[in-house]
């Protein structure tokens, strides 16, 4: 059953659409890969879906359950958030906030969520580190483990390995592709990485000149692809 669905979606700041008549749905378990170049509209899609921003035309609609407190989210780090003076198992706890509600304190079952995350994303070891002395992949790592804590049933990743090295970039990939066939979680990975996508991807969004959905299979025999192995080779 689809968990997102949009239907002639435009989406844009200050009521003028950077794109539109966007129509794709995502179902529980997909792993979507939203590629396309700098510039053309991905974080703002993303921002959309999440209800960051309002829709300039058409819709977007959460179902089988979908609530956006159900939804994980790790965005795109700024220089500043890289120096953010807290400890490693306080940023991962925080991924929790929506689930205390009123209450002003993290419970057993949270502490143990966010103990299990930093687990699945080996940071354990890093619990009671500064964040900002961490490695770029380290820090990428315990993000994950922060969305991981808010993601009841679907993670959303804009530009996960940005400002990584290679190995960092393919180690966290990894993690993200494991996490997704053992957790089952749905996953959104915003990326300009074709290689990443074609190897992880269940399916596809391109937004460029023209706009494809659709598997990683269906991609892979597409104008869109055949256009850009000329230009890049994943």
């Amino acid at each position: 059953m689809a968990q997102i669905t949009c239907k002639n979606l435009a989406v844009g700041y200050g009521g003028q659409a950077v794109l539109k008549n966007l129509s794709f749905s995502v179902q529980r378990g997909d792993c979507l890969y939203i590629l396309g170049e700098n510039g053309c509209g991905k974080t703002t899609l993303m921002k959309t879906l999440l209800r960051l921003l309002p829709p300039v035309g058409g819709s977007v609609e959460l179902s089988d359950g979908l609530s956006p407190n159900d939804i994980g989210y790790l965005p795109q780090q700024t220089l500043i958030q890289r120096d953010f003076p807290a400890s490693v198992s306080e940023i991962v706890l925080s991924g929790c906030q929506n689930r205390c509600g009123l209450r002003p304190f993290y419970s057993k079952a949270e502490k143990a969520l966010a103990h299990d995350a930093m687990a699945k994303t080996d940071v354990l070891s890093l619990a009671g580190r500064c964040y900002r002395e961490l490695s770029g992949g380290q820090q990428q790592r315990v993000l994950l483990a922060r969305a991981l804590c808010a993601a009841r049933k679907v993670l959303v990743l804009d530009e996960p390995v940005s400002g990584l090295d290679s190995q960092a970039a393919a180690n966290l990939y990894q993690l993200i592709q494991e996490l997704h066939r053992e957790e089952g979680v749905t996953v959104l990975v915003i990326s300009h990485d074709l290689s990443a996508a074609v190897q992880s991807a269940t399916h596809i969004l391109y937004l460029g000149h023209s706009t494809f959905f659709g598997t990683r299979q269906e991609f892979l025999r597409s104008p869109q692809w055949s256009a850009l192995k000329g230009v890049r080779n994943p």
